[in-house]
């Protein structure tokens, strides 16, 4: 081996030297940027204890509000409006007048038939005490009592024309707005005002086949309508139709529902809940502290810490792993659980929690597997069962 080989080889060892001596200070550096590196901070949430609480199961349906009796009072015959006796809006009583057509014509046509009915009947008088002496027949009694028939029926006939100039409410109710003025022409069938009986008044709504085994008459429900949002109005199931629409396979069902301040009123749509079955007892927690995923639905469980290293991470990250918690620290877990039904601001969990457990309600977004946390509920997520707008 000449002497330029050797020169060659130390030098190379040389550098090589060199780069394992620079590799294993940048490995040393970065080891100790990584041990001075801060600890992540815990995460600040809100959370909430899950208790059991009492549940009434209900079905839910939107419903139209229907009068118990509804009708436009109209004209049967032609006639000039002589006089108006109510107001628009106004409670009216069975039987009152509310229109008087001018009749004049009509009345003196029924005096006349009346006259020509007691003149018949005086003619028959006269006649009998004839047939008394022997001194007429039989047949012009009968042919008599027939004119006296026939002539009392004109009349009777013009008296029912006559009446019907006068126009009264069918039912007892309150009247809608009139554009109907005295000195106006009616025509058979013309609308003169709205009469609706909204005391109580019904409400029409349709719910699944499949829930018709829950659903009878006299079952109580709560009906509520976006012009009084805080107010719940009670009422009771009175009629169920006796046929399932085939197009839809829902069936209807109608409801009475007092109305003594005439606060609803028809045509309006309403927000039916209608109580079935007993009172259940489920665990609830406000909705913003379930997770939905595709995976499934999920919580975060608070507990302190050391908490045992679950089996499983629900969710994986990238990076080193987190430091071991502190003793005493809050940390959190992730659980599946399975969701019920939904009441306003309120889920029930069917599976994956006990009562009792911590549950956290808002601030997930940050959280995962281990991560400590620190509680603070200054700020809690809604959690009532009968919520209103908060613009209300």
């Amino acid at each position: 081996m000449t002497k330029r080989t050797k020169r060659m080889l130390i030098m190379l060892g040389a550098v090589v030297l060199l780069i394992a001596l620079l590799a294993l200070g940048f490995f040393l550096h970065i080891r100790q940027l990584m041990a001075s590196s801060p600890k992540p901070a815990p995460q600040t949430v809100s959370a909430t204890t899950i208790r059991k609480a009492d549940w009434q199961p209900h079905l839910a349906s939107v419903g139209t509000l229907v009068a118990v009796r509804g009708v436009d009072v109209t004209s049967e015959i032609a006639g000039l409006v002589r006089s108006i006796h109510f107001k628009s809006g106004q409670e009216v009583t069975a039987g009152q007048v509310l229109v008087q057509l001018n009749a004049d014509a009509d009345l003196a046509q029924l005096r006349a038939l009346e006259a020509a009915a007691e003149l018949a009947a005086s003619v028959l008088a006269r006649d009998r005490q004839q047939f008394a002496v022997q001194a007429i027949s039989q047949a012009q009694i009968d042919s008599d009592l027939a004119d006296v028939k026939s002539r009392k029926a004109l009349a009777a006939q013009q008296a029912a024309l006559v009446d019907k100039k006068t126009i009264r409410a069918p039912f007892a109710g309150k009247l809608g707005i009139t554009t109907v003025n005295p000195g106006q022409y009616l025509n058979p069938g013309d609308k003169i005002v709205t009469l609706q009986t909204i005391d109580p008044i019904y409400v029409d709504f349709y719910i699944p086949q499949k829930q018709l085994g829950g659903l009878q008459v006299g079952q109580a429900l709560k009906l509520s309508s976006d012009a009084h949002a805080d107010t719940a109005f009670a009422g009771k199931v009175s009629a169920i139709s006796s046929k399932v629409d085939p197009a839809t396979r829902n069936v209807q069902v109608e409801a009475t529902v007092p109305n003594p301040q005439r606060r609803l009123l028809p045509g309006m749509f309403a927000n039916v809940h209608v109580e079935v079955g007993a009172k259940k007892q489920y665990l609830t927690l406000p909705q913003t502290a379930i997770t939905y995923n595709p995976y499934g639905s999920t919580v975060f469980v608070v507990h302190p810490a050391p908490v045992p290293a679950p089996k499983a991470a629900a969710s994986g990250s990238a990076g080193p792993a987190a430091p071991p918690p502190k003793a005493g620290e809050l940390v959190v877990r992730q659980v599946f659980v399975t969701t019920g039904e939904t009441r306003g601001d309120q889920v029930a969990v069917l599976t994956g929690l006990s009562e009792g457990q911590q549950v956290v309600t808002s601030g997930q977004i940050k959280l995962k597997n281990g991560s400590p946390v620190v509680i603070s509920n200054v700020v809690e997520p809604r959690n009532n069962p009968q919520p209103t707008p908060q613009e209300h």
